[in-house]
């Protein structure tokens, strides 16, 4: 007859073996859903990008022994509808809307920063129509400057499952730009400007 210890281990492995098989099944399954529901493949638009320039001099923008570091942080435009990555394993869904672009130093590697991000708990809140939207980081690179960067957005997202592996992706529709700083508007005449092109025109 089995002994105790022997039984034990049986039930255990046993256990074991079908609890894996379940994960497995569960894991599975999900993917599969995303797939057929074409969560792999959600369009986005982004629009309406406008850069914000500041020079820091703390080492928490980037400046090193207090020399100015040149920082930029963006409003935008966003619409993207990101329904079909929430099934009923679907804890949440982080999503970071990411910049890469060359170095101008080194133009065969590439960067990555990221300007805005936000956590989805719920289907609903997963439709996002982003208006004037602020970005939440400010970003500096390494090199001296940000301006006139050719940057390429894109919206990525992590899927957090109820069970299984951190599921990642983004969505179809990359936008590319280039920062520059705003033209500043052209400041009206002065009242003194004014009263000297009025007596201008009365000596003529």
């Amino acid at each position: 007859m089995y002994s105790i210890n022997q039984r034990f281990s049986t039930v255990a492995n046993q256990s074991l073996s079908y609890g894996l098989l379940i994960i497995a099944i569960i894991v599975g399954t999900s993917y599969y859903q995303l797939q057929s529901s074409n969560a792999f493949n959600n369009l986005i638009t982004i629009g309406n990008i406008n850069p914000t320039f500041a020079i820091r001099t703390s080492r928490y923008y980037g400046s090193t022994n207090g020399k100015p570091k040149e920082n930029v942080k963006l409003t935008f435009d966003l619409d993207t509808d990101l329904t079909s990555l929430f099934n009923w394993n679907t804890k949440q869904v982080f999503v970071y809307l990411v910049a890469e672009y060359k170095g101008q130093k080194h133009p065969a590697i590439s960067n990555t920063v990221t300007f805005w991000d936000k956590i989805i708990t719920t289907k609903k809140d997963a439709i996002l129509h982003l208006v004037n939207e602020k970005g939440k980081y400010n970003v500096w690179d390494l090199e001296d400057k940000f301006q006139n960067r050719d940057l390429e957005f894109s919206l990525h997202w992590n899927l957090q499952p109820w069970v299984g592996p951190l599921i990642y992706g983004e969505t179809v529709g990359n936008t590319s730009i280039v920062l520059t700083k705003p033209e500043k508007k052209k400041k009206k005449n002065t009242g003194q400007e004014e009263s000297v092109k009025e007596n201008a025109s009365v000596d003529e």
